[in-house]
């Protein structure tokens, strides 16, 4: 059975954001276009459906690192911020976008919380499992020596 760890992070995140965006809890909100994902940002994103693509990496960060809260994601999701002429300093992405994407899996089934955090439910893992197997099945047929695999 092929899971989340055994593909590549980036493949992974585009199968699952492309199945994210017929699903109906998953929407991008009104201010999506305008906002930063961070202090540590100076421009917000040029991908105009990089919501659902941030929706996906968490839903795998959830999956990886689970049960995980918000205020962790906010690390995940942070980077460095110029302090000009002053060395970088460690910037939190932003609480609101991750607090609407967990928000939004949650309301979709394919997370719940727990005491200490939000973990994926069956219906994500599977999610996750299934569009593993066909990012596999796709690498197989660009590069047949991963078959043994």
């Amino acid at each position: 059975m092929t899971t989340a760890y055994d593909v590549p992070a980036a493949e992974l995140i585009g199968n699952v954001a492309g199945k994210l965006k017929g699903n109906e809890n998953v929407n991008p909100p009104e201010w999506a276009a305008f906002v930063k994902t961070g202090a540590h940002k100076e421009m917000p994103p040029i991908d105009e459906e990089w919501w659902y693509t941030r929706c996906a990496a968490v839903l795998r960060t959830v999956y990886k690192e689970g049960p995980i809260g918000v205020e962790r994601l906010r690390s995940v999701y942070g980077g460095k911020k110029d302090m000009g002429s002053s060395p970088y300093h460690k910037a939190k992405g932003s609480g609101s976008i991750a607090r609407l994407v967990l928000q939004q899996l949650e309301n979709a089934g394919f997370v719940r919380t727990l005491k200490r955090g939000r973990v994926v439910s069956p219906q994500g893992q599977k999610l996750l499992d299934n569009s593993a197997h066909e990012v596999k099945e796709e690498l197989v047929e660009k590069i047949p020596g991963l078959a043994k695999y």
